[in-house]
């Protein structure tokens, strides 16, 4: 073998090249990142920024305890301002940019909609949308996986709760998007399986919502109640329309607003306003889920906690099962793989399992009412 003065500089120089490619192209051990994309400003933001911190709750204490096969995960947030061509856009840069393992807890009907071909075209998973929407249930998607229960099947149970008190003059005001369609489609079987049809039935604008007409007609009416399917600020402006209007008619909104942000938003109209729920009461310590949040809630100094953050700790527990049964080096298609294998799965008092036939994920479905201290009371 020829040797040189520079043969033992050449070696080191070229050994630390190999150790920066082999870093390169090796598996991220140290990371596992995982892409959201949500309107963290905006009219959706206090409810995002609840599940978002929710799901931070369980997975820095994953991180605490060495990660997952070692590998911490770290959530890379984009806020796509609650507008769908957005959504899309970030769900893109996460994807080829960022590099992320899965997409995660996204918000909104129209903007996972906007995100789903991009799941097929890159095959990569999105766990656990913040929405019921029917359409990401069936048909079920390969590479969507849900976590909370259908709005449908909320607004089915609030039509059917309202007929049970006895009311007969029940309006819906639905937001003019799939996300509204989808919630008015429930509220109609709701109304068939009590054998009664909607007083009225009123759409608004999601980017301009106006309700200049829908209040007065709301109090001519003499609505008894009010389904209201929409989302965080554009609720609360409705609401406060409505009262201002005349009308004392029963409101009903949905999980979608189950957040202490929305609460503060209504104001003075907080108090009686009912809001159905998809997980267990965030204050009964006998829910094994609630306990275990709320003890980790209480280490980090937080002040309680709230539905959303509830939902977002939830998503976080099935997520972390999925990657755990991926093994030390997942990919895109070993998570599918395992969460599409997890058949029992017990976050904590509830229980899911998937199938390649079946992604939706949990059924519970509750109610709450705010009361006169602005807490969602079961």
């Amino acid at each position: 073998m020829l040797k040189t003065p520079y043969a033992g500089r050449l070696g080191k120089a070229a050994l630390t090249v190999l150790s920066l490619l082999a870093a390169l192209t090796a598996p991220a051990l140290a990371q596992l990142r995982i892409g959201q994309t949500a309107g963290f400003s905006g009219p959706v933001a206090a409810g995002v920024k609840e599940t978002t911190d929710g799901a931070k709750l369980y997975f820095n204490a994953i991180n605490a305890k060495g990660g997952i096969y070692g590998q911490k995960i770290v959530l890379e947030s984009l806020d796509d301002q609650f507008d769908p061509k957005l959504a899309a856009e970030n769900a893109r840069t996460l994807i080829t940019q960022k590099q992320v393992l899965s997409l995660f807890l996204t918000r909104g009907t129209p903007h996972a909609q906007a995100i789903m071909p991009l799941l097929d075209e890159f095959k990569v998973p999105l766990v656990a949308p913040s929405t019921g929407a029917m359409v990401l249930h069936q048909p079920p998607h390969p590479w969507l996986f849900n976590v909370r229960a259908t709005y449908q099947r909320e607004a089915e149970r609030a039509v059917q709760h309202l007929s049970l008190i006895g009311m007969d003059r029940i309006g819906v005001v639905h937001v003019d998007d799939s996300f509204g369609a989808d919630l008015l489609e429930g509220a109609m079987k709701g109304f068939a399986s009590v054998s009664k049809t909607p007083l009225f039935v009123e759409k608004f604008n999601r980017a301009t919502p106006d309700f200049s007409k829908i209040a007065p007609l709301t109090a001519r009416s003499s609505a008894q109640a009010v389904l209201f399917v929409g989302s965080g600020s554009a609720v609360a402006e409705g609401i406060a329309a409505i009262r201002t209007a005349g009308s004392r008619a029963q409101i009903i909104t949905h999980s979608n607003n189950a957040s202490g942000g929305f609460i503060k938003s209504l104001g003075v109209h907080a108090a009686g306003t009912i809001v159905t729920q998809v997980f267990p009461n965030e204050r009964s310590l006998a829910a094994p889920i609630v306990n275990e949040a709320g003890s980790l809630a209480k280490a980090n100094g937080m002040d309680g906690l709230s539905p959303a953050m509830l939902e977002g700790f939830a998503a976080a527990k099935v997520l972390v099962a999925g990657l755990q049964k991926a093994g030390p080096n997942p990919t895109r298609a070993k998570l599918r793989e395992s969460l599409e294998g997890i058949k029992k799965l017990d976050i904590g008092g509830l229980e899911l399992g998937y199938s390649p036939t079946d992604h939706t994920g949990l059924e519970f479905v509750d109610l709450s009412i705010i009361d006169t201290s602005g807490r969602f009371r079961r």
